[in-house]
């Protein structure tokens, strides 16, 4: 089992800025089922990223803990099968 999970957010309410805890992570646009593909970004050294897809602006806050995001309706956490 992997012992590290990638954080997953989406920006299902329209959100023109998202802060989240993580520099990796997945945008996946809105809640399943009207996500896009699920997308890794990599903020690098930088504070910030647009998701390629769906535009939305990532921008670092290190206050977060790394599945944390402001506003809190963005982290997305998959149901279990």
């Amino acid at each position: 089992m992997a012992d590290h999970v990638i954080p997953h957010f989406q920006n299902g309410s329209g959100h023109d800025c998202i802060e989240i805890g993580a520099r990796e992570f997945m945008c996946i646009g809105a809640n399943p089922p009207f996500d896009h593909p699920h997308v890794f970004l990599d903020m690098g050294d930088d504070d910030q990223i647009v998701c390629p897809y769906c535009s939305t602006l990532y921008k670092f806050n290190p206050k977060l803990k790394p599945t944390q995001s402001e506003p809190g309706d963005c982290a997305w956490h998959p149901v279990a099968a």
